[in-house]
């Protein structure tokens, strides 16, 4: 399945330059029109076909979790943007207690150009822009990953030509993936179906929220073999996040029927991409013969985080 270089059949575009954003602190700051010139200048970056710089530039890379991903994507995109980055480690900076948030967002803003958070609670991230003068990118909380579902839409781009009209199933925690993807959805014309378990569904107003935009649609389902059924792309996520390791043992039977795995994926299109953000925990989540797969596409996706938050740098800070 190689990856196609597409330009068409996306949701059409208003007149004109989107409008560029402040902050990126979820999907919801991007409009329909935003997110694919982001696209379009990832793979133009993917290519070489584009070579923006950001010279002399700094991003503060704040973070409470660590990451492998997260860290180096930033790191490396930051150095071929021709910028530089400054990783706080959870020890070092100690948000919210050793320093507050908005004395830290004060602080950072006479040092550097942007601000990286990957924090545990979204009320952090959403402080720091409150507070910065710099724009802050949310590349983790609770709330959303948005970062990660710009390398996701980037993925599908490459492979499917378009994202108007696919048919993608997300199984298992509705967790901060499944919000961010469930708001890119809608504004993309998407259709998406989640599938977890009782008691684990996404956020309702995250749910309720992507109602209110585009095209798109998201629904529920409780049999994950209904919501993958004749779909484009399956995704799924770790069964607990970092910080939830307690709760691993109570989850494991909950979760189990939601499984990835080659009778499940035989539901979707034959030609059906398997998706996972990483870490996995192999054969939990999905099973190994899935993820080193000839349908697996995570590691497209763990490369295109580079690609995806090159273009969103470029954009943020006001290049390009």
């Amino acid at each position: 399945m190689s990856p196609v270089a597409p330009r068409a059949a996306q949701p059409a575009r208003s007149p004109g330059a989107p409008p560029r954003p402040s902050h990126y602190l979820g999907v919801a700051d991007l409009s329909a029109d935003a997110i694919v010139d982001l696209l379009d200048l990832a793979l133009d970056l993917k290519r070489g076909d584009a070579d923006p710089k950001l010279p002399n530039k700094t991003a503060a890379l704040v973070f409470q979790k660590p990451s492998l991903r997260t860290r180096v994507s930033f790191e490396v995109a930051m150095v071929q943007l021709g910028g530089h980055a400054v990783y706080l480690s959870p020890a070092e900076i100690q948000l919210g207690q050793r320093e507050g948030v908005p004395d830290a967002a004060r602080v950072l803003s006479r040092y550097v150009d942007a601000i990286i958070a990957r924090v545990f609670l979204h009320s952090d991230v959403a402080s720091l822009a409150a507070h910065a003068s710099v724009p802050v990118i949310n590349a983790l909380s609770d709330r959303e990953h948005p970062c990660q579902i710009l390398a996701d839409l980037l993925t599908l781009y490459e492979h499917h030509g378009a994202l108007r009209g696919l048919k993608l199933a997300y199984v298992g925690d509705g967790n901060n993936v499944a919000h961010s993807l469930a708001l890119a959805a809608t504004r993309l014309g998407i259709e998406l179906r989640i599938a977890s378990p009782d008691g684990y569904e996404p956020d309702p107003t995250i749910l309720e929220q992507a109602a209110r935009d585009g095209s798109g649609s998201v629904e529920l389902f409780r049999d994950p073999r209904q919501a993958v059924h004749g779909v484009d792309a399956v995704y799924t996520d770790a069964w607990y996040s970092m910080g939830q390791e307690s709760e691993a043992e109570l989850r494991a039977p909950v979760f189990r029927r939601y499984q990835v795995n080659q009778e499940l994926v035989a539901q979707a299109a034959p030609d059906a991409l398997v998706m996972h953000c990483l870490p996995a925990h192999r054969n939990q989540e999905i099973t190994d013969d899935v993820l080193d797969g000839p349908q697996s596409v995570v590691y497209d996706q763990a490369e295109n985080r580079l690609h995806a938050q090159k273009a969103l740098l470029v954009r943020l800070l006001g290049q390009g």
